[in-house]
């Protein structure tokens, strides 16, 4: 958890920002313990309809949790993309929102350049098996 150091908040030591709209944006965040331990926030901010704020959902992922939270997750959404909505586009979504100098959005007929990546082994493996949802049911 974040704690308070003379009225400053840790620092993140990685942050990894994704836009998911133009009102929603999740952060990853690491952030390092007194004890010199690391742990995870995934804060969901969202900006308000009625005003210019942002509501903002965090939660905190500790290291001796990394596995079973990465596991869960990964049954829980391969389970809607093979069970409840097998015929669902959902490679459709994989693009970016890149912002402009200010903070905007950029046009959509604006030319971007993507760069290419090749990914040569799976980073976390999505498969459950049969024993696995019960196993996640004991935590």
């Amino acid at each position: 958890m974040a704690y308070e150091n003379n009225d400053k908040q840790k620092e993140s030591v990685y942050s990894k920002r994704i836009r998911a709209g133009k009102r929603r944006t999740y952060f990853f965040d690491v952030r390092e313990t007194r004890g010199n331990d690391f742990y995870l926030t995934i804060t969901e901010s969202r900006k308000r309809f009625d005003s210019d704020g942002y509501d903002r959902h965090k939660i905190f992922v500790y290291k001796e949790d990394f596995n079973k939270f990465i596991k869960a997750l990964n049954e829980a959404v391969e389970y809607v993309k093979t069970d409840l909505m097998p015929d669902f586009d959902f490679d459709a979504f994989n693009h970016e929102y890149p912002e402009d100098n200010e903070g905007g959005y950029i046009a959509e007929n604006a030319e971007i350049v993507t760069p290419t990546v090749t990914v040569t082994e799976p980073i976390v493996s999505a498969v459950p098996s049969a024993n696995s949802i019960e196993e996640v049911d004991k935590w």
